[in-house]
């Protein structure tokens, strides 16, 4: 449903107005019986779940997570 109402209305009842927004009635504000703007919901964009974003290139080979050797770790000079 819209609702049209005049400026001076618009700023006296805001509160009333936003609540049938938040309802999903459309709010027309005119200016002298012409429309100049339209009150609509705000609908909030949902975030990507996570993982959503793909690295480029090629998968990465699990080995890299494997424990360092003794001897890569001399050469790092962790040990």
């Amino acid at each position: 449903m819209t609702t049209t109402v005049n400026v001076h209305e618009a700023k006296t009842q805001l509160s009333k107005l936003l609540a049938e927004v938040e309802a999903g009635d459309d709010v027309v504000i005119a200016r002298r019986g012409k429309p100049v703007a339209r009150l609509i919901r705000f609908e909030r964009k949902k975030r990507p779940p996570l993982g959503w974003l793909q690295l480029p290139g090629p998968p990465i080979d699990p080995s890299v997570f494997d424990p360092m050797t003794d001897d890569e770790l001399r050469e790092w000079g962790l040990i």
